[in-house]
């Protein structure tokens, strides 16, 4: 269970991204599919892409890692590598696959990126604050 609770949100996401922007025809990109409108009280409509759920997701799991990156567990050192090797695969994919090489994946990529830099420094900070000298 504990192991469950290690895997980075971001791999989600990079799931959810190549599934959704590898398919369907290549000239037709499915991340500018509308998924809801709404009406704002001043009367300006609100579009939401599938492209905008992605940033939103991205900002919000960026979220949660933080408190996720709290923990002083052996646990976290296997989170934080694999946060490392989920930014890795998503930094090769949107320089290598021209169907990833959009502004949705590139943010996405920096928020993974975000999350690794993020979970580093705040597991040293809290193991710092962790450590007693003396007797």
């Amino acid at each position: 269970m504990r192991l469950i609770l290690s895997i980075p949100l971001f791999l989600y996401v990079l799931i959810a991204a190549n599934v959704i922007m590898m398919s369907g025809p290549v000239d037709q990109s499915l991340i500018n599919v509308i998924l809801f409108e709404f009406l704002l009280p001043s009367g300006r409509a609100i579009i939401l892409t599938v492209s905008d759920a992605f940033i939103l997701a991205s900002i919000f799991f960026l979220y949660i890692e933080t408190f996720k990156a709290t923990r002083t567990s052996n646990i976290s050192i296997i989170d934080h590598a694999l946060s490392l090797l989920v930014f890795v695969v998503f930094l090769i994919e949107f320089l290598v696959v021209p169907r990833l090489g959009n502004t949705t994946f590139l943010i996405a990529t920096v928020a993974s990126l975000m999350d690794v830099v993020l979970g580093f420094t705040v597991t040293i900070s809290t193991a710092k604050r962790d450590v007693t000298f003396g007797g």
